[in-house]
């Protein structure tokens, strides 16, 4: 697999990104976990999704798995021409299944890396430190990433949640 990583982020990207952020925000204040993500697909369209894990009682309800749930109405080659935005990089669960989607291309903002420093376990599970780039490295199809991006809010959505 030939993992692309991009050159730079675009303006129009910060402001997908910034939207990220928004969600992650909502995502927070509702009760979640603080992560949002949308999809801009090659017409425009413009998919959202926040993290559901504490309101829906489901631990696979990341931002990011529950938009491919929705791109799934969506045929292939939409899909591969779109874009994923996030405002924290993709867990191993939800690059797996940004990978099987067929997605082309994610551009995220705060690292799980630096996540990472913020969060020891959550209810128990210690966080499967698994960067993005090394699960998409591991598939037949060339995925751009893009990421981290500087942006503070995107840190900020995080700190004294996870204290």
């Amino acid at each position: 697999m030939t993992l692309v990583t991009g050159t730079e982020i675009t303006a129009a990207d910060t402001t997908h990104l910034e939207r990220s952020v928004a969600l992650a925000w909502d995502a927070r204040n509702r009760g979640d976990h603080p992560f949002g993500s949308l999809l801009v697909t090659p017409d425009g369209t413009v998919l959202e999704a926040v993290n559901t894990v504490v309101t829906a009682s489901d631990p696979t309800g990341h931002a990011e798995t529950n938009l491919v749930r929705l791109a799934g109405r969506l045929d292939l080659a939409t899909r591969a021409g779109s874009v994923l935005y996030t405002s924290t990089e993709p867990c191993a669960m939800c690059a797996g299944a940004i990978y099987w989607a067929g997605i082309g291309r994610v551009v995220f903002a705060f690292s799980s890396e630096e996540l990472s420093k913020l969060v020891d376990e959550e209810e128990g599970v210690p966080p499967l430190n698994l960067a993005s780039r090394e699960v998409f490295a591991r598939g037949g199809r060339p995925i751009v990433v893009d990421g981290p991006a500087p942006l503070p809010s995107a840190a900020a959505v995080h700190h004294g949640f996870w204290d």
